[in-house]
């Protein structure tokens, strides 16, 4: 009974959030795979390492489909998503934790530049 009155505070939680902040959701979770995928390399954790991956690969297509084209800054994102799906699709096949730590880097600078802009909207408020 406990676990579904949290379920339903974390569906509700998530239903009053502003489309900022569901956008640093998503990147802390997709920060929080890769991490996952890094540490399951190194114990060679195979399944928990493709898991991690192939949800790092999942949140990566639901931002691209998400994306508002009206933006100009949609195209260079859409070119950044294939990028990092691209490179994450080599790591999970290559098992390699060097292009992983690469996307990992860049992943976290666009989710530190998101929530930047989202204090300083907020801030202009």
């Amino acid at each position: 009974m406990e676990m579904r009155g949290f379920q339903q505070y974390k569906e509700q939680s998530i239903n009053t959030m502003t489309q900022g902040e569901l956008l640093l959701l998503l990147y802390d979770e997709l920060v929080k795979r890769l991490t996952q995928a890094e540490l399951a390399i190194e114990k060679e954790n195979w399944p928990v390492f493709e898991a991690s991956i192939q949800r790092g690969i999942d949140i990566i297509a639901y931002l691209d489909q998400t994306l508002d084209k009206q933006y100009p800054i949609s195209t260079n994102l859409a070119q950044l998503y294939e990028y990092f799906t691209y490179e994450l699709g080599r790591v999970k096949i290559g098992r390699r934790s060097e292009p992983l730590a690469h996307v990992k880097s860049m992943v976290g600078e666009l989710r530190d530049a998101f929530r930047t802009a989202q204090k300083n909207g907020e801030s202009g408020k």
